[in-house]
């Protein structure tokens, strides 16, 4: 891994890139989102300050537990600007996390335990589809099954109905 000397307090998106292990389009997204920020050189060069390093790390581990990119960009806002977050800033808000991803895991856990149960036809009327329909929440709005609920779509000239074989807004599987 490329060394970068103390003595470099701004990083280009490549040093950024080699030093982090993000590619550069993946370090341009989190500036667009927020996560991190640059500013321009007089030749439109972007430079990233030191810390980040320690921000895209920090984005990546969060990513890797499943963390929405929303979410950690909320957590970022918390830490004073162009601070490298710590130990104690990632235990802080990791901990925040954790009630969302308990309950991630205890509905996987439900979907794993009823994976038989489903008879993946797509009808999400069935009260006991855990999968598709987890308490027949489609069964509450509308009789029969509909995947997505909506309007049909039709030919762009107007009128008529999509050629046979073309799927609808509407998918319709086991009306009653």
């Amino acid at each position: 891994m490329p060394q970068i000397p103390e003595k470099i307090q701004e990083l280009t998106v490549g040093q950024l890139a080699a030093r982090s292990g993000a590619a550069v389009s993946a370090l341009h997204f989190y500036e667009s989102k927020g996560l991190i920020s640059s500013r321009r050189t007089s030749g439109n060069q972007r430079r990233f300050g030191r810390d980040a390093l320690r921000r895209v790390a920090f984005v990546r581990a969060a990513q890797r537990v499943g963390i929405p990119l929303a979410t950690i960009r909320q957590a970022l806002a918390e830490l004073p600007e162009e601070r490298t977050p710590t130990e104690d800033d990632w235990a802080r808000l990791s901990a925040s996390w954790r009630s969302e991803l308990d309950e991630r895991i205890k509905q996987l856990n439900r979907l794993r335990d009823h994976l038989t149960d489903c008879i993946g036809c797509g009808c999400l009327s069935l009260e006991t589809c855990v999968l598709s329909n987890p308490d027949d929440a489609f069964g509450e709005r509308a009789t029969g099954s509909r995947l997505f609920v909506g309007r049909r779509e039709t030919t762009a000239k107007g009128g008529g109905r999509r050629p046979s074989g073309t799927p609808d807004r509407e998918a319709l599987c086991c009306d009653d």
